[in-house]
């Protein structure tokens, strides 16, 4: 049976999720807390991780050694645990090994915890946490990071966008679509005629991502408004709204990243592309993909295990791990 060989920690703003590794990396053991860097009280980390991880460092005492540990997320942010600076792109995973900081547990474990990435420029932009997963999809599919590079999608509350080369983070993007969405629906006058759907409904979506798609000039604050007047003339029902909204918000999302592949003389279509995060979520961004002429955007599984298993292997802190083919 493989021995436990790793804690690691995807330590975010509303929740931290902890994996117990063994020695290849594999998940023995998962456990989520809602205990995110924002719900702790001042002081609060380390009986965060206690309460998380005792269990496992307990089980583990009798073998006479510390059973290493390693974080990324916000957990490392001006607001986390202990603050991990930025690393600048292009970043490759040894520079976020440069910028692993530590910090010693009551217990007396020291906690390793990777930094986030930084793009200098005119319009900035980080990522804490995100980072990981993507060094996690380039150790598992290898040919990811190759010197033609691949582009590589993370939705969410705020979805990121990263082109990847050289085994490197390049460059990215970041589009507020998740939280944009939210704040529409309940804090304007498009979510009062709005109403929750027992299920998805697919095709309100997509005539939402096409009518982003081929919006013209016009651009999202011409578009959305129209969630609530296709209402009102009683084209979209009370149920649909949410959908369209949804689709209108991630094809504006698509598009603007398709324009940005465009002056690339590229587009979505033609890119090797994967995406990292929720099941449900990816799924819906793979139906929109499709829209802009892009069929193949697979899911990356495990891909948080595995960017902090390599990191942790980089880092010294376990035996170095097997590539895959």
């Amino acid at each position: 049976m493989t021995l436990p060989a790793l804690i690691a920690l995807d330590w975010g703003t509303t929740s931290l999720r902890a994996y117990l590794l063994g020695s290849d990396g594999v998940a023995l053991d998962t456990r989520t807390s809602s205990a995110g860097i924002m719900n702790l009280p001042a002081g609060g980390f380390d009986q965060a991780f206690e309460d998380t991880c005792g269990v496992w460092l307990d089980a583990h005492a009798p073998l006479r050694a510390q059973l290493p540990v390693i974080a990324a997320g916000m957990v490392g942010s001006a607001q986390g645990w202990i603050e991990a600076p930025y690393v600048e792109t292009p970043a490759g995973a040894d520079a976020l090994v440069a910028g692993i900081v530590t910090v010693k547990t009551a217990r007396g474990v020291i906690v390793h915890i990777a930094p986030g990435v930084l793009e200098q420029g005119a319009l900035p932009n980080v990522m804490r946490g995100e980072e990981t997963q993507i060094f996690g999809a380039l150790f598992g599919e290898p040919a990811l990071g190759g010197t033609s590079g691949a582009l590589i999608g993370l939705p969410g509350t705020h979805a990121k966008w990263a082109f990847v080369a050289d085994e490197r983070i390049e460059r990215f993007y970041t589009f507020m679509t998740g939280e944009t969405f939210s704040a529409l629906r309940d804090h304007t006058i498009l979510g009062r005629t709005m109403h929750p759907g027992a299920t998805h409904d697919e095709p309100a979506f997509l005539r939402g991502v096409d009518t982003a798609r081929d919006a013209g000039q016009a651009g999202l604050l011409a578009t959305i408004f129209s969630t609530r007047t296709l209402g009102l003339t009683g084209q979209l029902s009370a149920e649909q709204q949410p959908d369209y909204l949804s689709g209108i918000l991630i094809g504006h999302e698509l598009r603007g990243l398709n324009e940005v592949l465009a002056r690339q003389q590229s587009s979505l279509a033609g890119r090797t592309l994967r995406l990292i995060g929720n099941d449900a979520l990816c799924k819906r961004y793979r139906a929109a993909l499709a829209r802009f002429g892009c069929h193949d955007a697979p899911t990356v599984a495990h891909a948080t295990e595995r960017g902090l298993y390599r990191i942790a292997a980089l880092a010294g802190l376990i035996a170095a791990p097997v590539r895959a083919a």
